[in-house]
C-alpha cells in the first residue's frame, strides 16, 4: 500500500540538530478513491491515517513527536497529490515554537498537486513563545485543473496564560506556482521587537492571532463574492476578516484580539467553504474537534 524510499535530498546536507526530520506523503487515484502511493517519515515526524467522516476525502495527519520545536530544528513536510485524488492533510495539534537561544527553527512545506486533484492543507495553529525564532517556507506547485485550499493560524503567545510575545523572529513565506508560473508570492517578516509591530495600529493593532486561507483554482475569481458573503455572515466584533483575489488565487485574512474567536471564525468558514465548493462534508477532521 505504501513504499518507504531513501531520505529526501533536501535533508542530506543538514547538520544534526535536536529535531531534523521529514514526512512525505504521496497519493494516487484507485477504483476505491484515493490511497497511498508513497510514504516516508523520519523522527520526529509521523503521519497517521484516521478514518474520514462519511463522504469525506482521504485524511492524513502529520505529527511532530518532539512536543514542540526549538532553535535550530528543521522539518520538511511534503504532499504529492496525483491526478484526480481528493485529500485533506492536517496536523494532530498546535505546533509550539519555543524560546530560542539564538538559532532559528526552519520548516519547509512542499505541496505538489496534479491536474484534477483536490487538496486541503490545513494544519492546526502555530504558537510562538516569547523569543522564538522561526522561518517557514510554503511552496505550492499546482497544475491547471487542480484545486487547493491551504491555511495557517499564527498565535503570538499562550494568551490564556497571559503570555505576550515581545521579541523573536518570524518569517513566513508563500510561493504558489500554477503550471510552472509564479501566481502569488507573500511573506510576513517580523524581527527583534515583535511587540512594536503587534501593537502598532497600522499593522496588527494589538492582535494576538492572525490567519491566512488561500484557495487556488482556475476559476478562483468566481468564488470571491461567495467567500466575502460567508465572511460577512459570521463576522464578529472580535475578528477582522477580508477576502481578495489575485489571478487564480483567492486569499482570506483573519486578525483578532481573541485566539478562540479567530479559530471559531476560521473553522466555520472552512467547513462551509469546503461544502459549497468541494462537496466535502461541512465537518472538520476529528483532530480539530478533539
Amino acid at each position: 500500500m505504501c513504499a518507504a524510499i531513501s531520505r529526501s535530498e533536501e535533508l542530506t546536507k543538514v547538520p544534526t540538530r535536536w529535531a531534523d526530520g521529514a514526512a512525505e506523503l504521496g497519493l494516487k487515484k484507485t477504483g476505491d478513491g484515493t490511497t497511498l502511493s508513497h510514504l516516508f517519515q523520519s523522527d520526529p515526524c509521523r503521519i497517521l491515517f484516521p478514518r474520514p467522516a462519511r463522504g469525506g476525502p482521504f485524511e492524513g495527519v502529520f505529527i511532530t513527536t518532539s512536543g514542540g520545536l526549538v532553535g535550530g530544528d528543521r522539518l520538511l513536510f511534503k504532499v504529492m497529490a496525483a491526478a484526480d485524488t481528493q485529500a485533506c492533510v492536517t496536523s494532530q495539534a498546535a505546533e509550539k515554537i519555543y524560546r530560542s537561544a539564538g538559532q532559528t527553527t526552519e520548516i519547509a512545506i512542499s505541496l505538489i498537486i496534479d491536474a484534477g486533484a483536490t487538496l486541503e492543507w490545513m494544519p492546526q495553529e502555530t504558537i510562538l513563545f516569547d523569543g522564538a525564532r522561526i522561518r517557514r517556507y510554503n511552496r505550492i506547485d499546482a497544475a491547471p485543473g487542480s484545486k487547493l485550499l491551504a491555511g495557517e493560524i499564527i498565535v503570538f503567545g499562550r494568551t490564556a496564560f497571559g503570555e505576550k510575545v515581545t521579541t523573536g523572529l518570524l518569517h513566513d513565506s508563500w510561493r504558489i506556482y500554477r503550471g510552472g508560473t509564479l501566481v502569488w508570492a507573500d511573506a510576513l517578516h517580523m524581527d527583534s521587537a515583535l511587540n512594536a509591530t503587534l501593537e502598532n495600529p497600522f499593522t496588527f493593532d494589538g492582535a494576538v492571532a492572525c490567519a491566512t486561507l488561500v484557495f487556488c483554482a482556475d476559476d478562483a475569481a468566481v468564488f470571491l463574492e461567495g467567500a466575502r458573503a460567508l465572511l460577512d455572515q459570521h463576522k464578529t466584533d472580535d475578528v477582522r476578516m477580508s477576502a481578495t483575489c489575485v489571478g487564480p488565487t483567492l486569499i482570506m485574512r483573519f486578525l483578532s484580539l481573541d485566539t478562540a474567536a479567530l479559530r471559531q471564525c476560521y473553522t466555520t468558514f472552512w467547513s462551509l467553504f469546503r461544502k459549497q465548493n468541494f462537496n466535502f462534508p461541512a465537518a472538520l477532521p476529528r483532530v480539530w474537534e478533539s
